[in-house]
């Protein structure tokens, strides 16, 4: 199978499948914590950190406070506060070490994985859960995907992630318009 076409569909299936399976009230729950904190940290590496940069971009674009961990210009977290992993295994070294600092200084946590059984998922107060391989975990044995690697979970991360603006979107009374005013204007 190597014609466009069929890779298009076979894609779109896969990620729908992905998208479908989420747990809809784990959604809710995080989208409430997201409300409710004070600022908003995220996390992740490599593809799945290049999702959550993007979230936080349309976080900060909504008018809240967010941070990618690891930037110059990122505050102390506190109490008040939400860490947002991206992390298809839950037990990449970095991520696990900011989930532990966040636990011990009381902020909240929140993890998208596909690993629920994970050393971040423990330290976790929200998870969502991808059906989706990654290479990195046992999870992979459990779904399968046309796609490398953890490809299909870093969709997935980002459309979910997309999911969560809109909703937020309606529920703030936030519109496309508003968010552009907010956006970079240097360029």
């Amino acid at each position: 199978m190597s014609e466009y076409r069929p890779l298009v569909n076979t894609i779109v299936a896969e990620v729908s499948a992905a998208l479908t399976s989420i747990d809809q009230a784990d959604v809710l729950a995080l989208d409430q914590v997201i409300r409710q904190a004070r600022r908003i940290f995220v996390a992740g590496t490599g593809r799945s950190g290049l999702c959550m940069r993007a979230f936080a971009m349309r976080l900060m674009h909504m008018g809240l406070l967010a941070y990618v961990v690891g930037d110059v210009t990122t505050p102390g977290i506190t109490d008040s506060d939400l860490l947002l992993i991206g992390s298809g295994s839950g037990r990449t070294a970095a991520l696990v070490q900011y989930a532990t600092r966040a636990k011990a200084l009381t902020a909240k946590i929140a993890l998208i994985t596909a690993t629920r059984q994970s050393p971040i998922g423990e330290v976790a107060d929200q998870i969502i859960e991808i059906n989706a391989p990654t290479p990195k975990s046992d999870a992979a044995a459990q779904s399968f995907s046309i796609q490398p690697m953890g490809t299909l979970f870093e969709q997935t991360l980002g459309l979910l992630l997309d999911v969560i603006v809109l909703q937020l979107m309606h529920e703030l009374n936030i519109d496309a318009r508003q968010m552009f005013a907010r956006h970079a204007n240097l360029e």
